[in-house]
């Protein structure tokens, strides 16, 4: 697979099944003991976990979309750089109690190893504390 070849598979998870909410398209874009780094040690492994990932981002954002997107791509590497908005409707975040409604605007990158057209591992990097702040969770100040 070439890496242009890898960033098509990359750019039908995020459109497909992450915008679009396919989840019946994960056997087809990842592999079955995909790894997904960002997550809880407990949802780390398989696609029912990156399912269950998903549909948790997907509740608590359920209008997130990419404002800014930009994808690099480099032999089994895909990075996807920019920023998502969305409004927040779930009660909290990795055990920090949430506000269940605001509006939300994020930077984050994602990386992708791929091997055979799927997805073998995943890694994020987010602002998962200025979304705290942006919510009035978590105080600047604290």
């Amino acid at each position: 697979m070439t890496p242009a070849d890898n960033r098509a598979v990359v750019r039908r998870f995020l459109d497909e099944v992450v915008a679009e909410g396919r989840f019946e398209l994960l056997t087809e874009l990842c592999a079955p003991d995909v790894v997904n780094h960002a997550a809880a040690p407990e949802r780390r492994h398989g696609v029912e976990n990156i399912k269950a990932v998903l549909g948790f981002s997907l509740g608590a954002q359920p209008d997130q979309r990419w404002v800014e997107r930009h994808f690099i791509a480099d032999g089994d590497l895909v990075v996807v750089y920019g920023r998502r908005v969305g409004t927040w409707q779930a009660p909290g975040f990795r055990g920090v109690p949430t506000p269940e409604s605001g509006e939300v605007s994020v930077e984050l990158a994602h990386m992708f190893r791929l091997r055979d057209a799927k997805i073998v591992e995943h890694w994020a990097v987010r602002d998962d504390l200025g979304m705290l702040q942006q919510l009035g969770a978590i105080s600047a100040g604290s």
